[in-house]
């Protein structure tokens, strides 16, 4: 029987939305997923709806309440995360489209979308000094830009909205009508400076969005708040007959979803400062705590207040990394045979080929053996970190005329292990500017096997380390909904009360020359694709 507080934790992710119940101490009682809709079109076009996205919300969350079997009276706090996507609505928060088809339910941008290429690149010709917190350098992934896309694209959505939102802070308006903006969305995708408090409203005149400072920023947030700090008076009553709970219940102020992950993490192996959280899922992302701003070229921050209360936070990661692995295996001629093998076995593709290389290898760490001879520098969708480079791509260099699902399985493996020489990458670049860890602490779908995990450690050089939490990312919502409940007084109370330490994978000295040498690899073909650009 389970007694005392719940907390609920809802993660949409890119294409998922996903909620679980835990108790105060992090256990998990249950979980529900549903999917969500996403349109592509041409020119790095991709777009969701903020209704489809809501009601799979409600839909996730009324399972895992009837799953768990429990009392909507015990659930005491809810967060939110999400991808950090751009939502427009207009009066009365209705949805304004963001698509050039016209459809007005296609009312977001999705975060992987590179339509504002253009005018990133432009932004970046002027130096502003916010810059200097995006890594020197902004995304075309970031919001000012795909602001100004819209602007110059579609300016009847532009003028017609009433508010641009982060995808997090969409669903806490949705949850609670308080449009507070977290400082995690605004200060990491928006270029809020959160160390001081303020929007640099010079920033936004001078790249053509003057508009939005002339009006005192009311369209994209003049309230920030902490994340998990309570919102309104809780769930409104409207939402709250939507997702089945009790109308008041608190709910916090939200995250992007990556860092969810690493509230979830970060706090189960001592200082937070000591440990790299990495979400390895469709992309991947790196995030380094500490007490101080650093600055490392091309990784974005310092943020302030951005994850963890009280500390800055650089952000790293790779575009493109379980979706890289996806797209890397689909070239392969073997892959039609090894998907329906995969399905019959009713595992994901991924999965099913890292079971084929434990089987091919004596332990994990000598898997890197299959792909002798096959590099693989897997930046389908640029390199997020540490160049901030939107036009790099990737490079498969030493196949052959292999047609076998063994091929197919060292392409695999070379792919992961490409995938660790980034965050090697990334984290050797942070530690020369004043940003060392001793851990990697992992998260998301696509590091959830021993083999990745190991043959992560052996490429990056550093211990990975898991958590018990089956879900870390929807644990680091739920611990925001029980910072919002005021059942723990802050958010590092809160994860060290409700995060615990799991496996440890550490690398393999033997293995340290074998990978050097890939890493060095690694890097030739990268330097050589800039050179050929």
């Amino acid at each position: 029987m389970t007694t005392g507080p719940l907390f609920l934790g809802v993660d949409v992710g890119t294409g998922s939305a996903r909620a679980g119940l835990f108790d105060a101490s992090g256990r998990m009682l249950a979980a529900a997923k549903r999917d969500i809709r996403m349109w592509r079109e041409a020119g790095s076009v991709v777009e969701q709806s903020s209704d489809d996205i809501w009601q799979a919300v409600c839909a996730a969350v009324r399972e895992a309440v009837a799953d768990a079997a429990i009392d909507t009276a015990a659930v005491a706090g809810i967060g939110f995360d999400a991808t950090c996507s751009l939502v427009l609505l207009g009066p009365g928060g209705q949805p304004v489209t963001v698509s050039p088809s016209g459809d007005p339910a296609r009312n977001i941008i999705v975060w992987m979308d590179h339509r504002a290429l253009d005018q990133a690149q432009r932004i970046n010709a002027g130096h502003h000094d916010v810059l200097r917190y995006v890594g020197g350098v902004i995304s075309p992934e970031m919001e000012t830009p795909k602001l100004l896309w819209l602007r110059e694209h579609l300016p009847d959505s532009y003028r017609g909205a009433w508010q641009f939102l982060d995808l997090a802070d969409f669903l806490t308006w949705r949850a609670t009508g308080d449009l507070a903006r977290s400082s995690c969305t605004v200060t990491c995708k928006w270029t809020y400076l959160a160390h001081e408090s303020r929007w640099d409203a010079d920033y936004f005149r001078a790249i053509g969005l003057g508009d939005l400072a002339d009006e005192g920023f009311a369209r994209i947030g003049q309230r920030v708040v902490a994340p998990g700090t309570p919102l309104g008076a809780g769930l409104t009553t409207q939402a709250a007959a939507e997702l089945g709970l009790r109308a008041g219940t608190p709910v916090g102020a939200g995250l992007i979803d990556a860092h969810a992950g690493g509230l979830g993490t970060v706090g189960a192996f001592g200082d937070p400062q000591a440990n790299l959280g990495y979400v390895f899922g469709t992309s991947s992302c790196t995030m380094t705590s500490t007490g101080r701003p650093v600055f490392v070229p091309g990784v974005w921050g310092p943020y302030f207040d951005a994850m963890v209360p009280g500390l800055w936070l650089n952000e790293g990661g790779q575009s493109a990394a379980g979706a890289a692995i996806d797209q890397l295996v689909r070239f392969h001629p073997a892959w039609p045979e090894a998907q329906a093998a995969a399905e019959a076995a009713r595992l994901p593709l991924p999965v099913w080929l890292a079971e084929r290389a434990a089987e091919a290898a004596p332990d994990a760490s000598a898997a890197i053996d299959l792909a002798a001879g096959l590099h693989v520098v897997p930046e389908f969708l640029g390199n997020r970190a540490p160049f901030a480079d939107p036009h790099a791509r990737a490079i498969i260099a030493g196949l052959g005329m292999e047609r076998d699902i063994a091929n197919l399985t060292a392409l695999y493996v070379a792919g992961l292990s490409g995938i660790g020489y980034g965050l090697r990458q990334i984290v050797e670049t942070q530690e020369r500017a004043g940003a060392p860890v001793a851990r990697v602490v992992i998260s998301g779908g696509a590091g959830q096997s021993g083999l990745v995990r190991q043959l992560l450690a052996d490429a990056a050089g550093l211990p990975v380390a898991a958590v018990t939490a089956e879900e870390p990312v929807l644990l680091g919502s739920a611990i925001l909904g029980a910072v919002a409940a005021g059942t723990h007084s802050s958010a590092v109370d809160a994860m060290q009360a409700m995060t615990h330490r799991g496996p440890q994978y550490s690398p393999a000295p033997d293995r340290a020359e074998q990978h050097r040498h890939r890493y060095d690899v690694f890097q030739a073909l990268q330097a050589a694709a800039r050179s050929n650009r």
